[in-house]
């Protein structure tokens, strides 16, 4: 059985947020969250002689940028039942205190799989996350997997 979808789905923009403001805190609480401890992203003074000249979150504040209340609110479902099945984060540049970050999303691929316990439909969405400037920070490929 071939997964059915209207392929106008694959690269439409369905969700972009409004600008979210990066702060010196935001950061410092992310990192005290998880047990972040490299200076890059918590010691003003060894920040300001490393690579970036400064304070610079850790990659993975990346994923803390969110379409809508729920996550996404317009993922294409195949079905009632799925989770989400993953990640894949690409890092461009790094997120930096005062930046504005935007998050715009659109389905970049739709499959079918069959396991143990049968036909799984996947989606998966990528978000780009950019910077006040228009600059791209990173891509984020969400799976969702879905039973029909």
């Amino acid at each position: 059985m071939a997964v059915e979808y209207d392929p106008a789905l694959i690269n439409k923009v369905f969700e972009v947020t409004d600008p979210v403001s990066v702060t010196r805190e935001k950061i410092d609480k992310f990192c005290a969250a998880i047990g972040e401890s490299n200076p890059l992203y918590t010691d003003d003074e060894a920040a300001k002689d490393g690579p970036y000249g400064g304070i610079v979150a850790p990659p993975s504040f990346a994923v803390m940028f969110r379409n809508g209340r729920h996550f996404f609110e317009n993922v294409p479902r195949f079905g009632r039942r799925g989770f989400d099945a993953g990640k894949d984060v690409e890092f461009v540049a790094p997120i930096r205190p005062g930046d504005a970050i935007t998050l715009s999303s659109h389905v970049k691929e739709i499959y079918e799989k069959t396991g143990r316990t049968g036909t799984m439909v996947f989606v998966v969405i990528r978000s780009t996350l950019k910077n006040q400037n228009n600059e791209v920070v990173a891509h984020i490929d969400h799976r969702f997997m879905n039973r029909p």
